[in-house]
């Protein structure tokens, strides 16, 4: 008997933590149990031809609203070439319907609903030793001659139980490792279906430590915490940030999901001391109108936050990537806009301008009709317009996200942007205009090169005289060189003959190697920069103002 699980992943770099936490679980079968992930983006007959070639006599597949069609395709036409295989489904995007799901898909046998360590661990015997029936197996809706039934759900697991889901960290080569230290969520956001599961637990800390030091010493690039609400607990997250600061490897770098407004001065003062690049907090701010913050049931003290993330900022030390959603009750153009520039001014390293997605099992879904909020029929489910935002107002938006995206969360255009925004009445004026701009000249539809974003928004800059051309392409310049020593110069850049020989005679003198550059910018400064001396957080090189004469 062989029980395949399957995961279709997003991209390449994803890795699916549930099917190994199953396959962990159920260790005491091993010999039976097969794993295979795939992503999206490959094609299905080579997915399908692999799964043949597996011989499974049962398929697991699991599911989420980025490979929810892709997988309800894949296992139609599996089913036609592997007639004996029972098929079976699980995760969030078939939990909250598993008995309309198996109605609107026959060829599937059950769906196992909520979490599925220990009812995969029951089917599992199921299959091999026929030790328990389907119907006395919790957690899982099912067909038979008889029709479908539901088992109802199942009591939650003691996460200290499930085993360490890795060994051979050479099968994660160039993927996010992700890493779970809690399950459930203390908070009740009604978009979320975190909130869904109350019954918030943790892994023990002995357990945790130990997992953490495998890590550290396998010097894995980074470790991906799937935590709801990490530091919802003050001792647990003291506890795993105490130990990675102790037993820091230099390397191995720690992304967290928080809550800004709950660290406490203690948590605060330890990450002043953390080497640069050790942690990434991503923070969800979703708006900052006080109706909307409550009717999305969030709680959150924005002054606070905003003191937290300000701090945090003046360390220097740590990556923070703030969230906003569009699309959320009482939220209309005006109200979102503020948002986005309460936000922006917050300095974060990158600004995540999302879309509301009205999930299935979500609070939101229930409410959906009272707030007038329209989304899409199929995954991932995403707002078309609600009663304080049209269709229209919702493009405009993307539009912005996609300026943000490229402008701002590439890190690429620092000096640049601070240089204009003074001009436009606001930060969101800045990348509304952009998008505009890009969508009025059909850029938005065709892949750019860097350098030719920048001509790009050189040509923006010409409809607005009060902007400086020359001095909006010498922070280009600045920006460009921050990164990399350019091969070849852009054609915006400024004339650097009058300049060679002081430059060639600095190098000799000062002994400048190669990989250094040196730049005369039109306004006479004279920049070196060293490019193995990077910043540690933003990896730009090390820049120094000098002297040529």
């Amino acid at each position: 008997m062989k029980i395949l699980l399957a995961a279709c992943n997003a991209k390449y770099i994803h890795s699916n933590l549930a099917v190994f936490s199953l396959k962990a679980y159920a260790e005491e079968y091993h010999e039976h149990i097969l794993l295979r992930e795939y992503t999206i983006n490959q094609q299905k007959d080579d997915i399908m031809r692999d799964i043949y070639k597996a011989g499974a006599d049962v398929v697991c597949f699991s599911c989420y609203i980025w490979n929810i069609s892709f997988v309800r395709e894949l296992m139609t036409d599996l089913a036609k070439i592997l007639p004996g295989v029972e098929f079976w489904v699980g995760g969030p995007e078939v939990s909250f319907d598993a008995e309309e799901f198996l109605q609107e898909n026959p060829h599937v046998k059950g769906v196992m609903v909520g979490e599925g360590e220990e009812t995969f661990l029951e089917l599992v015997k199921h299959y091999t030793e026929k030790q328990i029936s389907l119907e006395k197996i919790r957690g899982i809706a099912y067909r038979d001659e008889e029709g479908v039934h539901h088992n109802g759900w199942r009591e939650v697991t003691d996460l200290s139980a499930v085993p360490f889901v890795y060994e051979d960290m050479k099968d994660f080569a160039n993927r996010i490792v992700y890493y779970e230290s809690s399950r459930g969520c203390p908070f009740s956001c009604s978009y979320c279906l975190s909130s869904v599961d109350k019954k918030l637990r943790f892994r023990s800390l002995e357990l945790v430590k130990k997992e953490l030091q495998f890590f550290i010493d396998q010097k894995v690039p980074q470790v991906k915490f799937v935590d709801r609400t990490f530091n919802c607990r003050h001792d647990h997250a003291m506890a795993v940030w105490q130990y990675i600061t102790e037993h820091d490897n230099g390397v191995t770098n720690f992304h967290f999901e928080i809550s800004a407004d709950l660290l406490r001065e203690e948590e605060l003062e330890l990450m002043k001391t953390m080497r640069p690049g050790l942690i990434q907090l991503e923070i969800g701010v979703q708006s900052v109108n006080p109706n909307t913050i409550q009717a999305i049931h969030r709680t959150m003290n924005l002054e606070k936050l905003t003191a937290v993330v300000a701090k945090i900022h003046s360390f220097g030390n740590i990556h923070q990537h703030l969230d906003l959603i569009a699309g959320l009750p009482y939220e209309d153009y005006g109200s979102f806009r503020n948002s986005f520039n309460v936000v922006y001014a917050m300095q974060p390293q990158q600004l995540q301008l999302g879309f509301l997605k009205v999930l299935k099992g979500s609070h939101m879904m229930e409410t959906a009709r009272e707030y007038g909020i329209v989304y899409k029929s199929r995954e991932p489910y995403e707002v078309l317009c609600t009663r304080w935002l049209s269709y229209g107002e919702i493009l405009r938006l993307k539009m912005v996200e996609s300026m943000v995206e490229v402008y701002y969360n590439s890190g690429q255009f620092q000096h640049t942007l601070k240089y204009l925004e003074p001009f436009f009445p606001d930060a969101f004026g800045l990348y509304e205009a952009l998008g505009e701009f890009y969508e009025k000249k059909g850029y938005g539809e065709i892949s750019h090169s860097r350098i030719r974003r920048y001509e790009i928004l050189l040509e923006f800059l010409e409809e607005y005289p009060q902007i400086s051309l020359e001095t909006a392409a010498d922070r280009m310049i600045y920006d460009l060189y921050l990164r990399e020593n350019l091969k070849s110069r852009p054609s915006f850049a400024s004339d650097q003959k009058p300049w060679e020989k002081a430059v060639w005679e600095y190098r000799r003198a000062h002994e400048i190697p190669k990989t250094a550059h040196i730049e005369v910018f039109r306004d006479g400064k004279v920049l070196l920069y060293d490019y193995t001396r990077r910043d540690l957080l933003l990896n730009n090189a090390y820049v120094e103002e000098i002297s040529l004469f």
